[in-house]
């Protein structure tokens, strides 16, 4: 694949790449049981209509059905079912009360208000998108049910998934708690990382395996981090876990400060994360462990972090903490009003009400003919213009090219399957390649094409698989436009939102390391370090999206790369520091030096990248001990 991705340009390389991975056969298995038998019980009881709602709704959280922790996915299943839920039932009253304008005119606002709020994050990006489809379905699919019940039932449908995503084990998993065994694997994987990274100190990986480490560390606090009744971690396995977590914060810490000096560390140093991995997956004792050398202050840091995560795991600890500090409302608020927001916003509406308005006008000229399905055009703009899926010319090909191979396959289905038995059964089948078919957009396409055609047979209208290529093209040229457009809102504002949020976190955590001390509240340095490493995964996957646009778009966020690269060496650096106060109390010349050299070429970076710089951050920070 880097073969291929020197050849072609990088809009196009990112259309041909996919991810990989093991198969995620416990989300197959909740795939193939949440749609498919939702449907058959409809039909079998008469009420084919509320079984093609509901399996919509499963279809949409199937898609948000990812790995990780069943704590987790409460809020990432949850959430964005209740905004979709809510945009059926508007959708609903709406497409039966209002004109076409009024209509047109109503969910453009509803795509203004679910851009914004989609800068929020990964989940609040879901819940605008199924906000947005399930208005336009609402609108638009010939439904006998009143709204009420449509939402009630697109609920039930995401419902049921997220049920079985609580209460079925993953395959496996037989060690501790079944509950917690997406807890159990994340936390390990933090362990690994730390162990990956040592074993990289020295070479040229090592500043890939910090990457890894972040990463690491990101997905094991979105997997304790899930809701919960009570504030804290409520029984023995679960605070077991917060602990083991705990404590691998400061071997991450000793391990980015050995990575940062560069000199290679003995074999023997690796073992120790090695078997506090296996020991959180086993949920066993982790025995003796390997001491490292203590020759270095970063090694006496590991080594102390070693007998402190040993102590941790044998008499289960009291740290419960993740280290992490709740979105106020005014931050999200200032998330949603801001550049980022605000450009997403405008993008989404403009996208939205003009694909709704051209469906309105081919539906009432009798386009369709005389069967209303014209929510498939707008419902497509949505998922076209979402950057998490992609650069827009990378969603723009995947979507074309799954839907038309959705289409052929589906016309070739119909033509031999018995009706309604085997839709239904397709349906089920469809449920249960979602998982696989998410790592490549035009994939998830396909699938979704093939499953939604089926429904709709279902339902009562004759096929239309023609008509949705035709659809889907005539989205992806109004989402081409558009993302093209060049005075909505400042260019490139996701990108320069998130890398400003990433040095105001970096600048917040070298201000406490050097300024407030770091043996006092360790917790709290824990807690800034997390933000800023977070801020910066943020921002670099930002950046690398904006990167593989085409060249009209890409070149707004022009040295962008260079300013996070900057960042990342100083927070590295800032970690290095708090390791050094924490052994003698004072920097050497070599911290020093190097932080200085830095915030200026952060200084002059931003500059040269049209960033805001806020009073007092271009200024360096006294180096105090």
């Amino acid at each position: 694949m880097s073969r291929l991705s020197a050849a072609v340009p990088p809009w196009l390389a990112h259309a041909l790449r996919a991810q990989r991975g093991p198969v995620p056969w416990s989300a197959v298995v909740r795939g193939a049981l949440a749609a498919g038998p939702l449907l058959l019980v409809a039909v079998l009881s008469g009420r084919t209509s509320v079984g093609v709602v509901a399996a919509l709704g499963a279809m949409l959280a199937g898609i948000n059905d990812r790995p990780g922790s069943r704590r987790a996915a409460v809020r990432r299943l949850g959430v964005p079912a209740l905004a979709g839920a809510g945009g059926l039932l508007v959708g609903s009253y709406a497409g039966q009360h209002v004109g076409a304008v009024t209509l047109t005119l109503l969910l453009t606002v509803l795509g203004l208000l679910a851009g914004a709020v989609s800068a929020v994050g990964p989940v609040a990006s879901g819940a605008g998108t199924q906000l947005l489809v399930a208005a336009a379905i609402g609108a638009g699919m010939p439904l006998p049910e009143p709204g009420w019940q449509r939402a009630l039932f697109f609920v039930g449908g995401a419902g049921w998934l997220l049920v079985l995503r609580l209460a079925l084990p993953t395959p496996g998993a037989t060690a501790g708690d079944y509950r917690f065994d997406g807890e159990r694997d994340a936390v390990g994987g933090v362990y690994d990382a730390v162990a990956a990274l040592l074993e990289a100190v020295g070479g040229p990986d090592a500043p890939g395996r910090r990457v890894d480490l972040t990463a690491a560390l990101d997905h094991a606090q979105d997997a304790l981090g899930g809701p919960r009744l009570r504030a804290y971690a409520s029984s023995a396995a679960e605070r077991r876990l917060h602990a083991q977590y705990a404590a691998a914060l400061p071997l991450a810490e000793a391990a980015t400060a050995l990575a940062w000096a560069g000199e290679a560390v003995p074999a023997r140093t690796v073992e120790g994360p090695r078997r506090l991995a296996v020991a959180v997956r086993t949920s066993t004792h982790t025995g003796p462990l390997p001491a490292p050398s203590r020759s270095a202050p970063a090694l006496r840091a590991l080594d102390d972090a070693l007998l402190h995560a040993a102590d941790a795991f044998d008499r289960g600890g009291d740290d419960s903490a993740l280290h992490t500090r709740r979105r106020t409302a005014t931050s999200l608020a200032r998330t949603v009003l801001g550049s980022a927001g605000r450009e997403y916003g405008l993008r989404v509406a403009l996208c939205f009400g003009a694909s709704v308005g051209v469906a309105q006008a081919l539906h009432h000229a009798r386009w369709y003919g005389s069967h209303a399905h014209w929510y498939w055009l707008p419902a497509t703009a949505v998922f076209l213009v979402k950057p998490d899926l992609g650069p827009l010319a990378s969603r723009v090909i995947c979507r074309a090219a799954g839907t038309v191979l959705g289409a052929v396959l589906f016309a070739g289905f119909a033509a031999l399957l018995p009706r309604p038995a085997g839709l239904v059964a397709l349906v089920a089948l469809c449920g249960a390649l979602i998982p696989v078919a998410t790592r490549h957009f035009a994939a998830q396409t396909a699938v979704v094409t093939v499953l939604v055609l089926s429904l709709v047979m279902v339902g009562g209208e004759p096929g239309a698989s023609w008509s949705r290529i035709g659809e889907t093209l005539l989205a992806c040229a109004i989402v081409l436009l558009v993302g093209h457009l060049p005075a909505l809102g400042q260019r490139g504002g996701g990108v320069r939102a998130r890398l400003t949020h990433a040095a105001e976190a970096a600048h917040i955590y070298l201000v406490h390391v050097l300024d407030d001390g770091t043996t006092d509240d360790r917790a709290g340095r824990w807690t800034l370090r997390r933000e800023a490493y977070r801020a910066l995964a943020e921002a670099r996957a930002s950046i690398d999206l904006a990167a593989a646009e085409l060249p009209a778009l890409a070149r707004h966020a022009e040295g962008t790369d260079e300013v996070a690269a900057t960042l990342e060496r100083l927070v590295d650096t800032t970690t290095a520091c708090a390791v050094q106060l924490d052994d003698t109390g004072r920097l050497t010349p070599q911290h020093t030096e190097r932080i200085t050299a830095l915030l200026d070429e952060l200084a002059e970076g931003r500059e040269r990248a049209g960033l805001a710089v806020k009073e007092g951050q271009a200024l360096p920070v006294p180096l105090a001990g």
